[in-house]
């Protein structure tokens, strides 16, 4: 009965395994979270969320993987947008200083580790990321 078990066991590690990534989606998975340091090298504003969302516009389509790193990498930068708004609202009170270089250090870093998940084809999650676009 053992053998019974493990082989429909087996059935089911096969079905939900996910066929490997492809060098072409693994590439635009990067580039979603490595377009959002557009916005420290640029003085436009938002200019680190246009990046993921125009190569997740325009890519979405080709792959699950390239949908879900833009998705992540957009609500990432959303995410952060807010976290900045709040850091001014508490810049009136003096704590804003002290938590924006944190934060800026924080938004800066996270896109780089999910750009090298995303090159080995590992997908990831952003830790404190609200998710908007689901």
């Amino acid at each position: 009965m053992e053998n019974d078990e493990m082989k429909s066991a087996e059935g089911i590690i096969e079905k939900t395994t996910p066929a490997p990534l492809g060098k072409n989606e693994r590439q635009w998975g990067m580039a979603c979270h490595l377009s959002a340091l557009i916005g420290y090298l640029l003085p436009v504003p938002s200019a680190n969320f246009i990046g993921p969302l125009v190569i997740w516009l325009m890519k979405r389509e080709e792959g699950a993987f390239v949908d879900e790193q833009g998705r992540e990498s957009l609500n990432f930068q959303l995410s952060i947008l807010i976290y900045v708004i709040g850091c001014g609202i508490l810049m009136l009170i003096g704590i804003g200083m002290l938590l924006i270089f944190p934060l800026v250090v924080f938004g800066f870093v996270c896109p780089i580790i999910g750009a090298i998940k995303a090159s080995n084809g590992i997908a990831y999650r952003y830790p404190l990321c609200i998710r908007f676009i689901k």
